[in-house]
């Protein structure tokens, strides 16, 4: 895979994380918190409507927890558009440590708080960002013996 296709696909993984920041966050908001309700209820199965946001302490959390994806996810945007194709190692380093490190205090956290489900979404969340940067590169030339036959 080449950078600049390894670049792309973090761009849209990280437009991915930032679609789901406004979600987590209207969890802080009554009216609409039923769309955050929803994925929460589902990571707390059954689903069956229960646990609720109605706790003043919950929607907080939903409020913090949205901003936090939102700049998180912003961050990671400008690594791949900004900073990946001239220092891909220093990128890929930043990428994954930093993902690596909130999969396992998320995760871990998730299945202490009785949602073990929420660990299993992170995976996806975190595959998005590590699997481009776990294929190795490659560089496509005109001259590419692999791509184009031997041209000497």
């Amino acid at each position: 895979m080449t950078i600049e296709t390894k670049a792309r696909w973090l761009e849209i993984a990280a437009i991915v994380l930032i679609a789901f920041a406004p979600v987590v966050w209207l969890g802080a908001y009554p009216p609409l918190a039923w769309l955050n309700g929803t994925l929460v209820d589902l990571v707390f199965c059954p689903v069956d409507g229960q646990p609720t946001l109605s706790d003043p302490a919950a929607r907080l959390m939903s409020a913090i927890s949205g901003g936090l994806m939102a700049g998180w996810g912003t961050m990671l945007y400008l690594v791949a558009s900004r900073l990946f194709r001239r220092d891909p190692a220093l990128a890929r380093e930043l990428i994954l440590y930093g993902t690596g490190i909130w999969f396992v205090v998320d995760s871990l956290g998730s299945a202490v708080a009785g949602a073990p489900l929420n660990a299993l979404l992170n995976a996806g969340f975190l595959m998005m960002f590590y699997l481009p940067l776990m294929v190795p590169d490659t560089v496509h030339t005109p001259f590419s013996t692999a791509n184009h036959g031997d041209r000497t």
